[in-house]
């Protein structure tokens, strides 16, 4: 990218670009040696002038022989530019915070196909703080990138392998906990949950991969706790072992038998880590 197009960028015109761009190049330039220098008609050249003038990015020095332009440093320049795009942007948001309706509904939205990992990545980039992960290998190689990277920010990561991979597959990141939860039969599962506040859930399955993403606090809520409460479980399986069965009562565990399908309570116990029968 080039100065007058990067210049363009921050919201000057292509005139007022030319020009400041040529006076960080040559110096001291009056009217007539600007207009030479840049292409722009003399005609315009002392309006565009006066423009970059009211921005602050010259400063208008007078001769014996007449007024002379010359451009601010562009550090002096960027940080001005910087600290107006701050407050403008400080401005908008009390604006429009205040025209907000007080309870909007969060969205809803589907995905499909790439859309689900290409969502992923960017729930992931944005995330500052916390990210709660659940994820298989297929998947967790592909948001490998995105996941260093949030690691290297100082995002605190929470991974639960949901494929209790035997080695390290150097997709995982964080903190990784491995216990086989994955559904089978080729489908895969994705759980994802950045800084307590936006939630994005899939499985990819048959060739399809589709899923959803949302600020709603209660399916946040729901995302987190399926991460959550898994890595506790599990805590609890690991540290009591065989004698969980022995110290929860016959009525307990035929009420947990019928909460958890395939198997029961027993198998969920044995891909956690305990030792049931």
């Amino acid at each position: 990218m080039d100065t007058v197009t990067a210049l363009q960028q921050l919201g000057f015109s292509e005139y007022e670009a030319r020009a400041y761009a040529a006076l960080v190049g040559e110096g001291e330039l009056n009217g007539y040696g600007l207009a030479k220098k840049t292409g722009i008609p003399r005609a315009n050249i002392y309006a565009v002038a006066e423009k970059l003038l009211l921005r602050g990015a010259l400063l208008r020095i007078e001769h014996e022989g007449g007024q002379r332009y010359v451009a601010v440093p562009p550090a002096q320049l960027l940080r001005k530019l910087e600290s107006d795009h701050h407050q403008a942007l400080e401005a908008a948001q009390r604006t429009l915070t205040q025209k907000a309706p007080a309870h909007e509904p969060a969205p809803v939205f589907n995905l499909r196909g790439k859309e689900l990992l290409s969502k992923g990545e960017e729930v992931i980039r944005n995330c500052q703080s916390s990210l709660l992960v659940a994820i298989q290998s297929a998947d967790a190689s592909v948001l490998a990138p995105a996941l260093q990277q949030a690691a290297a920010r100082g995002v605190r990561i929470t991974t639960l392998c949901l494929q209790a991979c035997d080695g390290v597959c150097g997709g995982c990141q964080g903190d990784i906990h491995r216990y086989a939860l994955a559904p089978g039969g080729g489908t895969r599962w994705l759980v994802l949950v950045a800084d307590q506040t936006v939630a994005l859930v899939g499985q990819v399955g048959d060739g399809v991969a589709e899923g959803m993403t949302t600020r709603q606090q209660l399916v946040v809520e729901l995302a987190a706790d399926f991460v959550r409460q898994n890595l506790g479980l599990a805590a609890i399986c690991q540290g009591l072992g065989h004698r969980l069965e022995e110290l929860l009562p016959a009525h307990v565990l035929a009420q947990l038998n019928d909460l958890y399908p395939d198997g029961g309570f027993p198998a969920y116990l044995r891909a956690l880590g305990g030792q049931a029968a």
